[in-house]
């Protein structure tokens, strides 16, 4: 039987289930009419009861709340922000000044604010300040965590409206993810390696949305060389991952590179979501035909069922109709190969494929949301 909201809660409250939703949908009601998303708000209330009628344990009261208190605060704050594509910058906090890295993520953040990107660090020093220092207050956004021992926001958001504090590393790594359209990774520790991998698997396993991942180091260097290595003679050669998750993956050694592959990766994907069994991909270009006959064939392997249908807006998707100028390819997605969607993405991207010479306009970001489960 189908787990229902308000199973627990008919015991010990004097109104029946019914009644006490009623009840709950009435307040939502008056304070944000007419809303959507009341049925989500009045199952988190319901959510929120059921503990209170368990009450079991002060601890997780206490971690609930902190976590409801810091989501609801990153998406009030992050609102403003809303419609700018960003990406996430990671890599040690350790790095000096001196150091060839720190000038390297200067630069980065530099060009992708001439991009129009927004740079979305960890908030700290080394690498995350020097990417901010490039990138400049109004084109950085950074995420710090409040630690045993204290850490400073770096100078460039330190007290300013672009600067989020986070208790927990959970939450504070979900809007990292959530709020990136790409990934850039600069040499770390523990925490850098934990959130490159992290991050791969949320793609591999599709609760995230493919997003350009870029590995970036200094000429010469062989940090990231050494991890790849690491990964194909140990991970790939022993089958825990597919050869084709590598894909997910781009090694650049130039700040050139790592902003031109950010680039690419947009100049026709615009976004994906997923629409009942199908997997849609909104495109700035529609495809030519000899594209898409080509596509059929060699990427089949992609399709449970069926081909791959171009075609446009669609009243279905009446939730997000600021796109409806959008191209869109659909197709039943395995949802299983992620780096063969990647190449996929690298195709459509390719000028010779188009129809049209010129991009058609994309007023806002949007992307297929995290999965949540």
């Amino acid at each position: 039987m189908p787990y229902q909201p308000n199973d627990l809660l008919v015991r010990h409250f004097q109104s029946n289930g019914v009644d006490l939703t009623s009840k709950i949908e009435e307040q939502l009601n008056l304070v944000s009419p007419n809303s959507p998303n009341i049925p989500i708000y009045r199952d988190m209330m319901l959510t929120v009861l059921r503990m209170a009628q368990e009450d079991h344990n002060r601890w997780n009261a206490k971690i609930t709340l902190q976590a409801l208190r810091e989501l609801e605060h990153a998406f009030r704050v992050l609102e403003q922000f809303k419609g700018r594509r960003k990406v996430t910058v990671f890599g040690s906090a350790r790095t000096p000044e001196e150091h060839p890295l720190y000038a390297l993520a200067r630069e980065l953040g530099a060009k992708l604010a001439q991009s129009n990107l927004m740079v979305i660090t960890g908030a700290g020093g080394g690498i995350m300040a020097a990417a901010h220092e490039g990138a400049g207050r109004d084109h950085s956004l950074g995420f710090n965590i409040t630690l045993p021992f204290e850490q400073h926001a770096n100078p460039t958001v330190d007290g300013t409206a672009n600067l989020l504090s986070f208790h927990f590393f959970f939450t504070r790594k979900l809007f990292f993810v959530k709020e990136a359209d790409a990934l850039v990774l600069c040499p770390g520790g523990f925490g850098t390696l934990d959130e490159a991998l992290e991050v791969l698997t949320l793609i591999q396993t599709g609760k995230s949305p493919l997003v350009p991942v870029v590995l970036l180091d200094a000429p010469g260097g062989t940090f990231w060389e050494s991890a790849l290595n690491f990964i194909r003679n140990q991970l790939e050669a022993n089958h825990y991952i597919l050869s084709n998750d590598l894909k997910l993956i781009r090694l650049v050694y130039t700040v050139d590179d790592a902003v031109a592959e950010i680039n690419q990766f947009y100049s026709n994907f615009h976004s994906s979501r997923w629409l009942k069994r199908q997997f849609v991909i909104r495109m700035n270009h529609t495809l030519n035909d000899q594209a898409l006959e080509h596509m059929q064939e060699a990427f089949a392997d992609l399709c449970l069922s069926d081909h791959f249908h171009q075609h446009t807006y669609s009243g279905e998707e009446h939730d997000e109709a600021q796109f409806s100028h959008l191209a869109r390819l659909s197709f039943t997605f395995n949802a299983r190969d992620h780096g063969r969607l990647r190449e996929l993405v690298d195709y459509i991207n390719l000028p010779e494929n188009w129809a049209t010479a010129q991009p058609l306009q994309t007023p806002q970001r949007k992307r297929e949301q995290i999965k949540v489960t």
